[in-house]
C-alpha cells in the first residue's frame, strides 16, 4: 500500500468523522436525568401507591376494588410497561438530538 492510500483509508490513522462532534457530557446528562426521573416515577407508583399511600388511595374504588389494592396488584405493572415505551420514545428523541445512530 502506498503512502497516499494510508492517508485516505479510514481506520488506519483513526476513524473519519463527518459533521460536528457529539457532546458526550450533555448526552449522558440527559440520559441520566431521564433514567433517574423514570426510576422515581416507578418507585412512587410501585412502592408509594401500593404500600405508603394505600390507605389514602383505598377511599377511591376502581372496578370494585380499592385503588391502593389495584395499584399493588395491577397498576404498577401497567405503569412499568408504559414507562418502558416512554423510555424508548425519549431515548430515540435524545439520540436524534445528538445525531447518534443506533
Amino acid at each position: 500500500m502506498s503512502e497516499n492510500q494510508s492517508e485516505t483509508t479510514p481506520g488506519i490513522d483513526g476513524p473519519e468523522i463527518d459533521g460536528p462532534e457529539i457532546d458526550g457530557k450533555a448526552y449522558w446528562k440527559e440520559v441520566i436525568r431521564l433514567t433517574l426521573t423514570l426510576l422515581a416515577v416507578w418507585f412512587l407508583v410501585s412502592f408509594g401507591a401500593g404500600i405508603l399511600f394505600r390507605e389514602v388511595l383505598d377511599a377511591v374504588e376502581l372496578g370494585g376494588a380499592p385503588l391502593g389494592f389495584w395499584f399493588a396488584q395491577n397498576g404498577s405493572i401497567y405503569v412499568f410497561v408504559a414507562l418502558i415505551f416512554y423510555y424508548c420514545f425519549a431515548m430515540n428523541r435524545i439520540e436524534r438530538k445528538f445525531r447518534i445512530e443506533g
